[in-house]
């Protein structure tokens, strides 16, 4: 299984919610703390994420940045991480 995890601009997220929508996993939900701007941001929830991109196709503000195992790591040591925009 690849495995894939999610950084999120926590400043620009506005909370719209359509990364949790667009997760095929059901890893996303929105934070109980908000940002300076006043809104409840986007955060991963789970560790089940495999770097599909879904979240960072659909975000409107581009706050979301999906680190995935590269195929070879997985046969290897599994440590390494590439980014994927």
């Amino acid at each position: 299984m690849i495995r894939g995890t999610v950084h999120f601009k926590i400043e620009i997220c506005k909370g719209c919610e359509l990364c949790i929508v667009a997760c095929p996993q059901e890893s996303l939900g929105l934070s109980n703390k908000i940002n300076l701007q006043g809104y409840r941001f986007a955060e991963l929830i789970k560790d089940n994420c495999t770097g599909c991109i879904n979240c960072a196709l659909v975000c409107p503000d581009a706050a979301i940045t999906v680190y995935r195992e590269p195929k070879s790591a997985l046969r290897k040591s599994g440590k390494e991480a590439v980014e994927v925009k």
